[in-house]
């Protein structure tokens, strides 16, 4: 089992951890994001092609070079999440929660008894494939797995104090993008709506005592959801990252041979 120290007890300790949505298959990519210092990547089977099997080779990149393995599930269902979680992922992030029933069954899905109802199977990965004792890798598991549960519609944050009564999340995660949607501004992430739900969401949540996280694409956005109580910060995607890095630098190299 690993020993270093969980993504959660840093979050936990107040830390500002940040980490981008990742796409592509190619494990070189999870270990250059970890060589650049990144605390955890999030594999994305939603929005992304990735296979289960391709996030378990990923997975094993990123304990390579040290940086914490998340996964995003298609669905709030419990056989996605406990694939990946078989598989070795950290924590998992489940989409469109808007009511505590959701939470709920959320929440019991990455916990082992008595703080849930995950699958039992000793023969996996996260199981050191049955090398790990019984006792210490149930008890490794509930201690270190990461709930990141996502509010990503107007439905979410109205029920939102119910949903905090819910115990075991791990991250309450508020989904810009869709909030625009539902908010009726798609794509308008700085629209004043939009602004004004997630920061009253973040409020709830630090009075509870949860952590929160949310999507961030510049350093403009990490301050102002850093000074509003995020410390779970998920920076752009792979894919992204890549395009503005060498659309910067064609520009910068036409730039030089035009002079």
């Amino acid at each position: 089992m690993a020993s270093a120290p969980s993504l959660r007890s840093r979050l936990e300790r107040d830390q500002a951890c940040f980490g981008p949505f990742i796409k592509l298959s190619d494990p070189a990519v999870v270990e250059i994001f970890g060589l650049a210092g990144f605390d955890h990547v999030i594999l994305d089977t939603e929005h992304g092609p990735l296979s289960v099997e391709s996030v378990q080779q990923l997975i094993r990149a990123a304990r390579l070079r040290g940086i914490a393995p998340m996964a995003r599930v298609p669905r709030n269902d419990a056989a996605d999440i406990l694939r990946v979680l078989d598989v070795g992922a950290e924590g998992v992030h489940i989409p469109q929660i808007a009511t505590a029933e959701d939470a709920h069954r959320a929440v019991r899905a990455c916990y082992f008894h008595p703080r849930g109802d995950r699958g039992v199977c000793r023969f996996v990965r996260a199981a050191d494939y049955s090398a790990a004792p019984s006792a210490d890798y149930f008890a490794s598991a509930n201690e270190r797995t990461l709930p990141v549960l996502h509010i990503e519609g107007t439905e979410g944050i109205d029920n939102l104090p119910s949903i905090l009564e819910v115990e075991g999340i791990g991250v309450l995660f508020i989904g810009p993008y869709d909030l625009s949607q539902s908010c009726g501004v798609p794509g308008e992430v700085s629209h004043p709506d939009v602004v004004g739900r997630m920061t009253e969401a973040c409020r709830q949540a630090r009075e509870r005592g949860v952590v929160v996280g949310t999507f961030i694409e510049s350093a403009e956005d990490a301050r102002r959801w850093y000074e509003a109580g995020v410390r779970y910060l998920c920076y752009s995607v792979d894919v992204g990252v890549l395009l503005e890095a060498a659309t910067r630098a064609l520009g910068e190299l036409r730039g030089a041979v035009a002079k």
